[in-house]
């Protein structure tokens, strides 16, 4: 049996082994107590408090002030998610959420996280920012245990969208990320987005779709399995994940999380942009009856965007963004593109939009009805 007790110290040495092996050939530790301070008294800090994906917190597309230290805080919560009819899974998050919180800032701020492992927890947890610089992401410098906390400071010197994650060590990494424990930092350029030409953009409404794979097992007779707690369920479920065929794949923590009353919302002649994160795999997203007008596939805002996409690529452990102004009023379907998993495992999500319909851009010239099928257009061809 799998206790609270054989998890913790079972996740603890595994978690654990490569931050306390001093060899040349695994050197994994963090040790900044040498290091000399710095001083930022100067800045000024700035609280914000998160809110759950597709939203974001509010923000100003170009900074006002200078450099400043924002101040976060995120809460490590390991709880049971519903998938889908039938479907649960002992989850681990970033405040409850699946994605995680996104966290938005300027290039030059400083982002300050303190981040709690709820006491009733079960294991070890940290954060790797792959928007920040040194030990390992942060994540050798935030590892806690249930009932800890920690705080942890770095400055966002390179301006785009990057995913953040778990990443305790050894097998534990892909099991908490792909048990949910990812999220998204968008760092803005100081002077805001430009396009293609240099010239500034902005957006009218913003969304954070994290896509996640989850590895659910099954029973012999087809049903998924339910577990008591994430631990109970880890032999099972490593299973599954080594087989690299996912059960499903969402957004944003279920099927469905983005349709019906969770769909998204927008106006015609509004701008949107899309975040888009995949923690693990490589992802598709396709905006059906809409375009990418601008889209930094890589999620890089020092680089070019790319114009006109039908179609873009996240690569697994990245994140990208979409621009696009809606022309047409009417129910947009935004899908990961690998068909399969958008319709059978669950990545889909809706944008409503309100407005008139123009009939310039699309027009129904005839309505379905029924025809002569002797008098049909015939091919060319046999």
């Amino acid at each position: 049996m799998f206790t609270r007790r054989s998890a913790m110290m079972g996740a603890a040495l595994v978690a654990a082994a490569p931050f306390v092996i001093k060899t040349a050939g695994a050197e994994e530790v963090t040790d900044t107590s040498g290091a000399p301070p710095v001083d930022l008294s100067s800045l000024t800090r700035r609280k914000v408090k998160l809110v759950r994906p597709p939203f974001v917190h509010a923000h100003e597309q170009v900074a006002t002030t200078g450099p400043e230290i924002v101040e976060f805080e995120m809460r490590i919560v390991e709880k049971e998610l519903q998938l889908d009819e039938g479907a649960w899974v002992q989850a681990m998050t970033f405040n409850g959420s699946v994605p995680g919180p996104m966290m938005v800032v300027h290039e030059g701020d400083y982002v300050e996280l303190t981040l709690y492992n709820s006491p009733e927890n079960m294991m070890q947890h940290n954060i790797d920012f792959h928007a920040a610089t040194g030990g390992l992401g942060g994540g050798s410098l935030t590892l806690i245990n249930p009932g800890e906390k920690t705080v942890l400071r770095w400055k966002a010197t390179r301006p785009g969208v990057f995913v953040y994650h778990c990443a305790p060590g050894g097998p534990m990494i892909p099991w908490h990320v792909v048990s949910g424990m990812s999220g998204c930092v968008m760092v803005l350029p100081r002077d805001g987005l430009k396009d293609h030409l240099g010239k500034p953009v902005t957006y009218d409404r913003m969304y954070y779709i994290g896509e996640s794979d989850f590895y659910v097992p099954r029973n012999e007779d087809g049903t998924f399995k339910r577990y008591a707690d994430a631990g109970e369920g880890y032999a099972d479920m490593l299973e599954v994940m080594n087989k690299l065929v996912p059960s499903h794949v969402v957004f944003n923590g279920r099927v469905g999380a983005l349709t019906g009353e969770g769909a998204l919302e927008a106006e015609q002649g509004e701008t949107v942009l899309f975040v888009h994160s995949q923690a693990n795999r490589d992802s598709r997203p396709h905006l059906i009856g809409g375009h990418g007008d601008l889209v930094w596939e890589h999620g890089k805002f020092n680089n070019m965007p790319l114009r006109d996409q039908e179609t873009w690529f996240i690569r697994g452990g990245s994140a990208g963004a979409a621009l696009y102004t809606f022309l047409q009023p009417g129910v947009y379907a935004y899908v990961n593109h690998n068909l399969i998993e958008a319709v059978n495992l669950g990545a889909t999500a809706h944008v409503i939009v309100g407005g008139t319909w123009n009939n310039d851009l699309m027009e129904q010239v005839v309505a379905p009805m029924e025809y002569d099928a002797l008098h049909e257009g015939r091919s060319a061809l046999p």
